[in-house]
């Protein structure tokens, strides 16, 4: 798997996006976060709720400076006649992956030679290339973005607050810890 904390590997595709097939490279997006979001394939199960829960807070995460990009070994063709059928898929604004060959998915490890997709797998990248999460299920259970937000919430926060930590389940506006050796040990005392 990679590994967190690493520079992701750069990779281009062509995408379904605004209605056109657009050719994408992963490092077009350096500056930004993003969340690539791979899935098993389109017109399945579980992925269009996957792709129409990240469709609902795509604007709230474009406002944090977060971009989206999915990703299966579906074809553009398949994306586009996915979007303009499926009643789930249709307000997906963010750019759809055509990984064909599974290259991408090979390079992120998610790769399911036994079947020629990908499982799902999310990876938080941030504005430098840098790889900060990793979440990868099995095909049969779906993802959860709020809790996506949270964690993207926290990495920018200690991005602009490098010598801070948050603790479990810290949202903005909460407490964060300031490492230090007279508090190792100690957390209990300033975090209930």
């Amino acid at each position: 798997m990679l590994m967190v904390g690493k520079e992701v590997p750069d990779f281009e595709s062509d995408a379904y996006v605004d209605g056109k097939i657009k050719h994408i490279k992963l490092s077009d997006y350096r500056g930004k976060f993003v969340v690539l979001c791979f899935y098993p394939g389109d017109f399945t199960y579980v992925c269009p709720t996957e792709l129409h829960s990240m469709a609902s807070v795509y604007n709230e995460l474009k406002d944090l400076g977060v971009e989206v990009l999915s990703c299966s070994t579906d074809s553009v063709h398949s994306h586009k006649v996915w979007h303009e059928t499926s009643d789930l898929i249709k307000d997906v604004q963010f750019p759809m992956l055509a990984d064909t060959t599974g290259e991408i998915a090979k390079k992120f490890e998610v790769y399911d030679e036994d079947h020629g997709v990908a499982v799902r797998g999310r990876f938080i990248i941030d504005t430098d290339g840098i790889l900060k999460a990793v979440e990868v299920l099995y095909p049969n259970v779906g993802r959860n973005v709020k809790e996506l937000i949270r964690q993207i919430k926290a990495f920018i926060y200690v991005k602009k607050h490098p010598s801070e930590v948050t603790p479990a389940g810290w949202e903005p506006g909460k407490k964060t810890l300031e490492p230090s050796i007279e508090l190792s040990g100690k957390v209990y005392t300033v975090w209930p």
